[in-house]
């Protein structure tokens, strides 16, 4: 039977270029990576108006299956449990 596995990451780190505190938070989910196998996609919220509109003051933010589970400042241990739910 083939792997049909969703493509798409299951956590999203939404930020832009610049923001130290994204910097911050891709060395927590490249963490929670090595932790879980489970790769995480970036989002630049710059290149995309609506993005920027709902997100600007927040990043980086961050997203498992499309939740919400933090921005400023990301707990691995919170996206860890998000995953496992």
């Amino acid at each position: 039977m083939d792997d049909v596995r969703d493509p798409r990451p299951r956590v999203v780190l939404y930020g832009r270029v610049g923001c130290h505190l994204c910097h911050d938070a891709r060395s927590a989910l490249e963490q929670v990576a090595a932790q879980s196998g489970e790769r995480f996609a970036e989002v630049d919220i710059d290149t995309d108006p609506a993005l920027r509109e709902r997100y600007s003051d927040l990043v980086p933010v961050v997203t498992v299956d499309g939740t919400e589970q933090g921005h400023w400042h990301i707990d691995p241990a919170r996206v860890l449990a998000a995953l496992n739910r």
